[in-house]
């Protein structure tokens, strides 16, 4: 299987084992907002574009908060699990791979580290280099927003320069942490850093990510 395929398969047995009602690291939503915000992202194109657009974000609450309230919780981990329908885009392997890995792998996160006890996953060295070279291919767009220059070193091998910038900041970790930090989950992500302690202050309340 695909690391998206499997990373589908696996969030949606975490959220069926969460139930409803459980935190995530998504700041006032709870595992049924997560389950029809994936929901609407796959089976809701006229809602979807409100994700990333501001000016339609409030139609998108709308449409996520009817699924979230019109349907069983069961029935949106279901939608999860099977993925896109028949008529969606996402259904090319590419652009499923693409749009889905790490938007799968950090909202897992957001459920599994929402809760006590959480350590990070062992991800299979196909998992691994599937999230690098999303990593690789986005950083500049995840930390657009950065202060200062970033270069994020993976703990395996490899850097990739998300921000070219003085002064500079490098930070180091295992791929999903990188992955996790670009994505605004600092708080969450076992990262270190490296360079001067004001430029790495102001990295690290810089709100990133998409």
């Amino acid at each position: 299987m695909s690391f998206v395929r499997d990373e589908r398969a696996a969030i949606s047995t975490t959220l069926d084992e969460a139930g409803p009602d459980a935190p995530t690291l998504c700041e006032g939503w709870t595992t049924a907002d997560l389950a029809a915000h994936l929901v609407l992202r796959e089976r809701r194109p006229d809602a979807a574009g409100g994700i990333a657009l501001s000016f339609l974000s409030g139609y998108a609450g709308s449409v996520q908060n009817r699924l979230k309230t019109g349907r069983p919780y069961a029935q949106l981990v279901q939608f999860v699990r099977q993925g896109p329908p028949i008529w969606s885009p996402y259904r090319i392997r590419g652009l499923d791979k693409l749009v889905n890995s790490v938007e799968l792998f950090v909202h897992h996160e957001d459920v599994r580290r929402a809760r006590p006890g959480w350590e990070p996953r062992e991800l299979p060295p196909a998992a691994e280099e599937a999230l690098w070279g999303q990593l690789r291919s986005g950083a500049k767009l995840f930390l657009r927003k950065s202060p200062v220059g970033v270069v994020f070193r993976r703990a395996s091998g490899g850097e990739v320069t998300a921000k070219k910038a003085a002064p500079e900041v490098v930070v180091t970790g295992d791929t999903g942490e990188l992955i996790l930090f670009a994505f605004g989950r600092g708080e969450h992500a076992r990262v270190t850093f490296e360079g001067d302690a004001d430029a790495v202050r102001r990295l690290r309340e810089t709100r990133l990510g998409m």
